[in-house]
């Protein structure tokens, strides 16, 4: 077997027992990027020569008999949207083209404390806002089950890393199901935090009420092995919780006796492919099959979800966003074209005497911002950052998004009525296989029902996670959503481990079972 067809669980033991040595399993994932990432388009930036010396680090302090850490000579991959100070964070987007941060995410400082080798940045939906990464400034990925269609979004590159077998774990991003989408199209586990549970330092902001950090890998248990290295208390994020983070490897093994499981009714509804909803039902026979009590339930106020969302995450993206003005952060539009521009418009209104136009014509600083915004923004940004602005603005501030803040209560209350009744909620993580790319580039409200089942998670603070669950017809992953109260990711793992011990979809590769049709 192929090192990098290893789970990251295999690949430490490999590690202790002296089997293995970091250089060769990085040297090993660095090869197949460099054969494979062509085709798929993953990575933004991967730097072998300074990924190789963490490994030969690595190496040497654990032939020597020091301390080492949690993942020591592990390549992980990370999304381009956590700050690193060794390397730029882009975002995908232009207006962070260059930027180099000046200091390290706490979740970037943990994994390299954990001697974590840092194997590459990840390609994103610009700023993290889409569901397909199509909206990247800078190349387009591609799902490896199927290279004509798209991985999810907005974390796109970190599934289609783990998929392709390019890193054993990489971190992603969840804002409104921008992990746990793109693992249920890329046939991957992918899980979303408790909001606070992990560190938003340095993360840089979408939507502040909303965005989660989280792991994607091939196994929960993988994806618990990580998630134990990035949760915890950090003082420099006021949101985050101070609570203690339970040893998730040492308990997802026990099968959850009694597991009462909810199917929400609402989510069964028109729209849901047939396909994906026979995957998911066949998934919820197989907890009957060990065991669980399966209930229906409801969840009345996730119609308005979607709705709620798209007040409030591009309500706070306009906050957020309006920092990169070409001034203190981001591109900034060339000064010498904007001066001719502007001389240019004066002169004209000098000639034609329209001293009215004169005087409202721009100043050079106003124009400058607004330049330097309209060439270092996407399509899509502008769009978030307009919406989010007009729900803000005066007079339509409490007809929206103090409404939508409303609805938001109304569809945590929902959830908290519900596990009063269920241990955890199951149910499909999109309506339908991963779309071909460019199908739904010109309808963004289609794009925007793509989320339809993981908004809600997001918006309520809780954890989920997808699982894959099946195939298509046509050879393209289904994933299996499951959720849980707040803070109780131990019972999501072990929930989740147990259908992954009942299965073996979890096992399969794009390459390995001949399904990634050819580009």
């Amino acid at each position: 077997m192929s090192v990098v067809e290893h789970s990251a669980s295999e690949l430490l033991e490999l590690l202790a027992r002296g089997d293995a040595s970091s250089v060769e399993i990085t040297q090993a994932y660095l090869d197949r990027i460099a054969t494979d990432d062509k085709q798929i388009g993953a990575f933004l930036h991967v730097d072998p020569d300074a990924a190789l010396k963490q490994a030969a680090d690595v190496d040497r302090r654990r032939k020597a008999g020091k301390q080492i850490g949690k993942l020591a000579g592990l390549p992980v991959a990370v999304k381009d949207v956590l700050c690193d100070s060794d390397t730029l964070t882009t975002c995908a987007s232009q207006m962070l083209k260059s930027f180099r941060a000046p200091y390290n995410s706490t979740v970037v400082a943990k994994l390299k404390a954990a001697d974590a080798v840092l194997i590459g940045r990840t390609n994103m939906d610009e700023f993290a806002m889409g569901g397909s990464t199509e909206n990247s400034s800078f190349q387009l990925t591609r799902n490896p089950w199927d290279r004509d269609r798209v991985p999810g979004g907005s974390s796109g590159g970190a599934a289609a890393c783990v998929a392709a077998g390019m890193a054993p774990l990489s971190v992603g991003t969840d804002t409104g199901g921008s992990i746990r989408q793109p693992a249920g199209l890329c046939g991957v586990v992918g899980m979303k935090p408790t909001y606070g549970r992990v560190s938003r330092f340095g993360l840089v902001a979408f939507a502040s009420s909303l965005d989660q950090v989280g792991p994607l890998s091939r196994s929960t248990k993988d994806a618990a092995l990580l998630l134990e290295t990035l949760a915890g208390h950090d003082p420099q994020d006021a949101t985050s919780l101070d609570t203690e983070v339970p040893r998730y490897t040492a308990s997802i093994d026990q099968p959850l006796e009694g597991l009462r499981l909810g199917i929400v009714r609402e989510h069964f509804a028109e729209g849901l492919d047939k396909e994906v909803e026979a995957a998911v039902r066949e998934a919820i026979k197989v907890y009957e099959s060990l065991g669980a009590t399966v209930k229906e339930i409801s969840l009345p106020h996730s119609k308005y979800a979607v709705a709620t969302y798209y007040v409030i995450a591009p309500s706070e993206a306009s906050s957020n966003l309006a920092r990169y003005d070409g001034v203190h952060y981001g591109h900034r539009t060339d000064r010498a074209a904007l001066l001719e521009e502007l001389a240019a418009e004066r002169k004209q209104l000098e000639a034609a005497g329209d001293q009215a136009a004169l005087d409202a014509l721009d100043s050079s600083l106003v124009r400058m911002y607004r330049k330097s915004r309209s060439e270092g923004f996407g399509s899509e940004v502008k769009r978030r950052i307009m919406l989010g602005a007009y729900a803000l603005s005066a007079g339509y501030y409490d007809a929206y998004y103090l409404k939508a803040l409303k609805v938001r209560r109304l569809i945590r209350q929902d959830f908290d009525a519900a596990f009063e009744e269920v241990d955890l909620i199951a149910g499909p993580v999109t309506a339908q296989p991963a779309f071909k790319i460019g199908e739904m580039a010109d309808d963004p409200l289609a794009m925007y029902l793509v989320d339809l089942y993981t908004v809600s998670a997001n918006l309520a603070g809780l954890p989920g996670i997808s699982i894959p669950c099946g195939f298509s017809k046509s050879g393209l992953p289904i994933g299996l959503q499951l959720q849980a109260r707040p803070l109780a990711e131990e019972t999501l793992f072990r929930g989740a481990r147990m259908f992954e011990q009942a299965t073996d979809w979890h096992q399969r590769r794009p390459g390995a079972d001949s399904r990634a049709k050819k580009h």
